[in-house]
């Protein structure tokens, strides 16, 4: 009896220690009690039923890398969901362009499971399943796009890719997170001319680059040519206008001095002589003066109006006479 009781306590035992069930954070455990889903075991120490209840086994693909950079991939059988966010790295596939060009490319995939019972019963295997998603979907996207517009539109294509395995991996209870494209690599001929055709588009933007600054060099080259002869012209026109006003007003006090002094000599001689003909002759002679001057004026002659001029010296010479003799009577 006592022997049975102690089988019955090891049993006891071992049941008890069966059931317990150790859950670490960031992961999960479907538990199943005859075939059906019971619940789902969060982390921390948790008790199940052992032989009613079971976790559920699910298939997860595993790839890994070798040393040489090769990689392999291999089926696990697994009872825990890791919740934390994964990356998948996709190995490298051809993929046709619109322009039927065949490149290589390759891609990373950060995904987290939202929902264990959903990744468990809803698809077979999830990495997978992800896997020939990404797959297809980047076929069709690249598809649609030519060669120089799938270079360039990597983060279009990132956005599309993830945007679509969101919204198909809905009901697997995962959440795409972000999809990058790693490498691009298009043919080695097609690189070849792709790098031809960038040097070219660059040395014809350094002729264009060069061309300009040239251009610019002469119009600022002309422009400060321009400035200068205009500066010079206003200050030439500027030099006139001085010049010209200075020869006015010279001419102006000449001929204001010059009608003082007439005006002093005929208000002198003005109640003594006859200042008309005394004016007359002083600019005949001259005149006299200014035919004669110069080296080849040789010829001496008398003028026509001979006696006039005489008559106006006598005139003149009685006027200086009464000058005189006027000075002479005040100074008595």
């Amino acid at each position: 009896m006592v022997e049975f009781l102690i089988v019955l306590v090891v049993l006891a035992l071992i049941y008890f220690i069966k059931g317990i069930f150790i859950v670490q954070q960031a992961e999960s455990v479907v538990v199943e009690r005859l075939g059906k889903f019971e619940k789902e075991l969060t982390p921390g120490l948790n008790f199940i039923f052992p032989i009613l209840e079971a976790p559920r086994t699910i298939s997860w693909k595993v790839t890994q890398k070798l040393p040489n950079g090769d990689s392999y991939s291999y089926i696990k059988e697994r009872t825990k969901i890791d919740l934390r966010e994964a990356v998948y790295d996709f190995p490298r596939q051809n993929v046709i362009t619109k322009d039927n060009v065949t490149i290589s490319i390759n891609a990373l995939l950060y995904f987290q499971i939202v929902d264990a019972k959903s990744a468990v019963y809803e698809i077979q295997n999830l990495p997978e399943a992800i896997e020939k998603l990404t797959q297809t979907t980047l076929r069709n996207l690249v598809g649609a796009l030519d060669l120089d517009e799938t270079l360039v539109s990597r983060d279009k294509i990132n956005h599309e890719l993830r945007a679509i395995l969101d919204e198909a991996s809905n009901k697997w209870g995962v959440k795409v997170n972000r999809v990058e494209l790693q490498d691009v690599i298009p043919p080695a001929d097609i690189q070849q001319s792709m790098e031809k055709q960038m040097k070219a588009e660059r040395e014809r933007r350094a002729a264009i680059l060069e061309a300009e600054g040239l251009k610019k060099s002469a119009i600022l080259k002309a422009e400060g040519q321009r400035e200068a002869e205009i500066n010079r012209a206003e200050g030439e026109k500027q030099a006139a206008i001085l010049r010209a006003e200075g020869t006015a007003n010279a001419r102006i006090k000449n001929a204001t001095a010059e009608a003082e002094a007439i005006k002093m000599t005929i208000d002198a001689i003005a109640n003594k002589g006859q200042p008309d003909k005394y004016l007359i002759a002083m600019k005949y002679l001259e005149t006299l003066s200014n035919i004669t001057e110069g080296e080849n004026n040789k010829i001496v002659y008398m003028p026509y109006e001979a006696t006039g001029i005489l008559s106006s010296l006598d005139g003149i010479k009685q006027m200086f006479d009464h000058h005189g003799d006027g000075k002479a009577a005040a100074k008595k």
